[in-house]
């Protein structure tokens, strides 16, 4: 069976390779794995070889890209699973949202950072909480070291503080926690609710879309739980490559908050906290930054929107026109 490509919809393409692996026997819950990921091909090969540790191997691993340079095709047909690669638009939430096209009901879906290292028994945990229960919509995991709250971590780095953490009990899966939203460099998403209510990641957040996974949450939760699962455990590396300006990040921490309180999908005092937060982080470093975060151009974006608010103008899309 050979690699073959066909349209998706409007301005997207697909190539499905099949995988070295035997999946004739697919599993009643299709576990499907998807990664959104642009200009970070190295990192992203990395992270696709280190789910050959899975005990639990994915049935499906989708692979949403802006084009082909962001993949390389060499290493994928090596891979053991079939894999799908969705061409289109750039956009965290538009590539997700190709993703999703391809869902069928019964899935379980799992959506990761091009950065994330999941524990080697994270899929086989995460798909028993959702068979074990089936009013839970969304689980996130524990992240057990973030490097997107500093300057990022290596993947060997990331790998000792998996090793470091082990594998708890298998009584941790069974401790959850009810969960705001999840976190979206690790989310996993039962299909169904997602199906039949057609949806999707908003594209009215562009580019890095910050705070996409507060909003597809919290509209999510009208179909059941949202849990925060101490067995499922995972380091998200953080890595700096590919993300965008200070500049943008900055407005959006202003921009993408108020628009969801109009949405309805984040509350007032919430987003407010958290916009208030970010102002004075940045206005307290804007003198002395940390090396790896533009503090300077994340001020000027969150004083940019606030001036954007003082017009009426203030909308998450205005970020594409700044540089």
């Amino acid at each position: 069976m050979g690699i073959s490509i066909h349209p998706l919809h409007e301005n997207c393409t697909s190539v499905f390779v099949p995988g070295k692996g035997d999946h004739a026997k697919m599993a009643k819950m299709r576990l499907v794995l998807a990664i959104a990921t642009t200009g970070r091909r190295e990192i992203l090969s990395r992270t696709l070889a280190d789910l050959v540790n899975q005990s639990r191997q994915p049935d499906l691993v989708v692979v949403s890209v802006a084009g082909p340079e962001d993949y390389d095709a060499k290493l994928l047909s090596l891979l053991p699973w079939p894999l799908l690669i969705v061409t289109g638009p750039k956009g965290l939430c538009a590539q997700r949202n190709r993703a999703l096209e391809v869902l069928q009901p019964q899935d379980l879906l799992m959506l990761i950072d091009d950065d994330f290292l999941l524990a080697p028994d994270y899929l086989a945990r995460v798909e028993q909480l959702f068979v074990a229960a089936p009013d839970i919509v969304m689980a996130t995991g524990k992240v057990l070291a973030d490097g997107i709250c500093g300057p990022g971590l290596s993947f060997a780095e990331g790998h000792a503080k998996l090793i470091a953490a082990g594998s708890g009990p298998e009584a941790d899966t069974a401790r959850l926690e009810e969960a705001y939203n999840g976190y979206g460099c690790n989310m996993a998403v039962r299909a169904r609710p997602v199906v039949a209510g057609r949806l999707r990641f908003d594209e009215r957040l562009p580019l890095y879309a910050w705070l996409e996974d507060v909003d597809f949450s919290r509209r999510l939760a009208e179909a059941g739980r949202i849990v925060r699962a101490e067995g499922l455990t995972g380091v998200h590396l953080g890595t700096k490559t590919g993300r965008q300006s200070g500049l943008r990040l900055g407005y959006s921490q202003i921009a993408n908050p108020l628009y969801l309180i109009g949405k309805g999908t984040m509350a007032p005092r919430r987003a407010y906290r958290l916009m208030a937060r970010n102002l004075a982080a940045n206005l307290l470093r804007a003198f002395r930054p940390e090396p790896w975060v533009d503090r300077r151009g994340r001020l000027r974006g969150n004083l940019l929107a606030l001036a954007d608010l003082l017009r009426g103008r203030v909308a998450p899309e205005r970020v594409l026109a700044l540089g």
